[in-house]
């Protein structure tokens, strides 16, 4: 019974910010297409060097000379744990809503010029690479990062209604319960990620590695 009551405010939740959702899951995705696009714009000397540095990470990684996966683990969750923590408390601010906006598009964008620069040097094998290396943890990172931004957003008109608007609507203490639940579920999915990132994707991209 508790679970599905769950499962139904979660759909209400979703249905009443579709648009929001929406929104923000095109703005992440221009800002993939913006990063691939910004590796077409560079000319050869700059595709040169950060090639350079690139096939000395391959060389590293086909060693073995990485960091270990422990410090992998928590390089990626302290990372990713300040990006979203930051994103929370923008939406607390209110007027730090555009910075959200701002942050999921740099995201994006991020994500994108890996991915763009991988294939574009390599070809085939830097989209393998790239699907093997970016693509496990962040089929959970990217989500997270995307839901939590529309949840800050959504906090952060709530909070600018009544502010602004002196519209009564629920009390701001079950609001911001949930919006610390939200955090704390968010947290709890980028360590997820982060062990995905630490401990599985590495062994892919050994392999990988060792092959180019």
């Amino acid at each position: 019974m508790k679970k599905r009551m769950n499962q139904s405010i979660a759909a209400a939740y979703l249905g009443e910010h579709s648009s929001i959702f929406l929104f923000v899951s095109i703005l992440f995705m221009m800002g993939v297409i913006f990063g691939a696009i910004i590796v077409n714009s560079m000319n050869i000397a700059q595709k040169e060097d950060l090639f350079y540095y690139l096939t000395q990470f391959f060389g590293q990684i086909a060693k073995g000379e990485t960091e270990s996966a422990r410090d992998l683990f928590f390089q990626s969750l302290v990372h990713n744990s300040k990006f979203i923590s930051l994103m929370w408390v923008l939406g607390i601010s209110i007027i730090g809503l555009p910075i959200i906006l701002i942050l999921l598009f740099i995201k994006g964008m991020v994500v994108g010029f890996t991915v763009g620069f991988l294939v574009s040097q390599m070809g085939w094998d830097g989209f393998i690479f790239a699907f093997v290396s970016i693509l496990p943890q962040n089929v959970i990172i990217i989500p997270v990062f995307i839901i939590m931004s529309a949840v800050s957003i959504v906090f952060s008109l709530k909070m600018i209604r009544r502010q602004f608007f002196k519209k009564v609507g629920q009390p701001v203490m079950p609001l911001f319960g949930r919006y610390v639940a939200f955090l704390a579920i968010a947290l709890v999915l980028l360590a997820i990620g982060s062990g995905i990132e630490a401990y599985l994707s590495p062994g892919f991209m050994k392999i990988i590695a060792g092959s180019l």
